[in-house]
């Protein structure tokens, strides 16, 4: 299966090896089964940026360290031009090409992360991998409303760093909730999975 991950740094707050993250999310969604080829972005945005999704779609003051908009289409758009939406013409068999899943977008503040680093991850570069591999679960439907879902998760995250990223240290995760409200809210007020275009915020 192939997996594209589209990653921008479009922040000066700090420094950000995009392209380095971009391959520990092909790397981990190369383990899903996703039913064929995918495709996500992963924005890297100042606090300002940030701040203003969180109050758009969440109703929250001030920045947080990530968001996650899973996108739920279940019909492409039609594609092609009028009136034949793009047929190969007489004589040629018009076979459908198969459209990659959209998996959505993760945004992440480096600001933030690096803020909180010293209390959960340990390291900048740390953080920023778990927050990397926390936006793709959620994208991929996993969340942590409940404690049962949350230690999946967790050892989800754990599982996932240790084969293609690294050891993080386990206060990662005990400081997490604490510190930053982690919750996955709809903007329609039902906690659990985004609707579409909406974030979860982890």
């Amino acid at each position: 299966m192939a997996v594209e991950v589209f990653a921008a740094d479009e922040q000066s707050d700090h420094p950000v090896d995009a392209l380095s993250w971009a391959r520990l999310a092909e790397a981990v969604l190369g383990e899903a089964d996703l039913g064929g080829e995918a495709e996500l972005s992963i924005l890297f945005v100042d606090e300002k940026a940030m701040a203003e999704l969180n109050s758009r779609f969440l109703g929250k003051d001030g920045p947080t360290d990530v968001l996650a908009f899973p996108i739920d289409e279940e019909e492409p758009a039609e594609s092609g031009r009028s009136p034949d939406s793009g047929g190969t013409g007489p004589g040629m068999p018009s076979e459908p090409e198969e459209m990659p899943v959209l998996l959505g977008d993760i945004v992440i503040c480096p600001a933030v992360a690096h803020r909180n680093a010293a209390l959960h991850a340990g390291t900048y570069e740390d953080e920023l991998a778990l927050l990397v591999v926390h936006g793709l679960l959620h994208l991929m439907g996993m969340d942590h409303q409940e404690d049962a879902e949350a230690e999946e998760m967790e050892a989800r995250e754990r599982e996932l760093l240790s084969r293609h990223y690294g050891e993080v240290r386990p206060e990662a995760w005990a400081s997490r909730e604490q510190a930053s409200g982690d919750a996955a809210i709809a903007p329609d007020g039902q906690t659990g999975t985004a609707a579409p275009d909406g974030p979860a915020a982890l």
